[in-house]
């Protein structure tokens, strides 16, 4: 018996030492957002790394289209995306980008998402070249400008920012350009469009460049312009002096912020979501360290701009850390 004995403990030996020597594998979670030469696609990717240290795998596609991206959150066919706010109040009522699914498809897909948590987004920058003749907003009638991607929610935007900012309409007093984000500042440089309206981060190193090859102007929104309530945005501003290459640089440039959320498919399991969370917070002040265009992520309320029910992991979070939830964000 003696030998057997020693036998199964070997064994037992060999079992746990082989246990302990094997890597425990990944959790996968995909994820889609925008350029990376925004905040919106800044923010995944510079979390990409430290979610890694927590176990988490981001599977992270970068320059889609977020009103797309919703669309698979809802049919569960990804785990996260970046999601502005017009983008999910459109799809719970079927307009807009998803007005062919009807109001019905449209709320019970609306239904299969729930919100993670928010962040203050890009600023958008709307901007001509120095020697364009453009001085203002009414030197853009006429003019061919670029409006975001074909089926974005940026469309909505943009528009209602050259609105309040000219009184001008879309195919009446100007051309909106469609194009994906990934080809906008190309296309703005090869004279496919006279007017760029680009979200990103202040700073900008796309449009610090761009300014580097040739001196560019940012036109101003009038001072008191506040954006509808509806389309996600806050009023902000670009400091004088923030681009080199800027002819008006000594002006400080009255813009519009967008607010954005990173959201879930709803059957994302507790855990998954929890440590997204968790993690995202307790990263933004190493965020804001290593890159100046996210320097303001520590300040914003991580509910700000969100309009959807929590994922049950993202309430939980935000209970031990002591947010208070407002009522219609609670997890359904």
């Amino acid at each position: 018996m003696k030998p057997f004995k020693h036998l199964r403990s070997a064994a037992a030996i060999f079992i746990l030492t082989t246990t302990a020597g094997t890597p425990v594998l990944a959790q996968k979670v995909s994820m889609e957002t925008a350029s990376a030469s925004s905040v919106v696609g800044l923010m995944p990717q510079s979390m990409a790394p430290i979610w890694s240290n927590t176990g988490l795998d981001i599977q992270l596609a970068m320059g889609q289209t977020l009103t797309k991206s919703l669309l698979k959150l809802g049919q569960g066919s990804l785990d996260t995306a970046v999601v502005p706010p017009p983008a999910y109040a459109n799809l719970a009522r079927g307009k807009g980008p998803y007005a062919k699914l009807g109001a019905e498809k449209g709320t019970a897909l609306s239904n299969n998402v729930r919100a993670l948590w928010g962040f203050s987004a890009s600023n958008y920058h709307p901007i001509v070249w120095g020697d364009s003749g453009i001085d203002d907003w009414s030197g853009v009638k006429g003019k061919r400008i670029y409006t975001g991607p074909p089926a974005g929610a940026a469309n909505a935007q943009i528009k209602a920012l050259i609105k309040r900012a000219s009184g001008f309409e879309e195919g009446t007093d100007y051309e909106g350009i469609k194009a994906p984000w990934s080809v906008a500042t190309q296309g703005f440089k090869d004279g496919q469009y006279d007017v760029l309206v680009l979200p990103a981060g202040l700073g900008s190193q796309v449009v610090t460049e761009m300014g580097l090859t040739r001196n560019i102007r940012i036109l101003s929104l009038p001072a008191d312009a506040n954006p509808p309530s509806a389309l996600g945005m806050l009023k902000s501003s670009i400091p004088s002096g923030t681009y080199q290459g800027q002819v008006n640089n000594n002006e400080t440039i009255t813009t519009w912020q967008t607010v954005m959320m990173v959201m879930a498919k709803k059957d994302l399991d507790e855990a998954t979501a929890y440590k997204l969370v968790k993690t995202y917070v307790e990263s933004r002040q190493q965020l804001a360290s290593g890159n100046a265009m996210l320097k303001d992520l520590p300040a914003d309320e991580p509910l700000g701009g969100v309009i959807a029910p929590l994922h049950a992991g993202a309430a939980r979070y935000f209970k031990e850390i002591g947010v208070a939830i407002p009522k219609e964000l609670m997890p359904r």
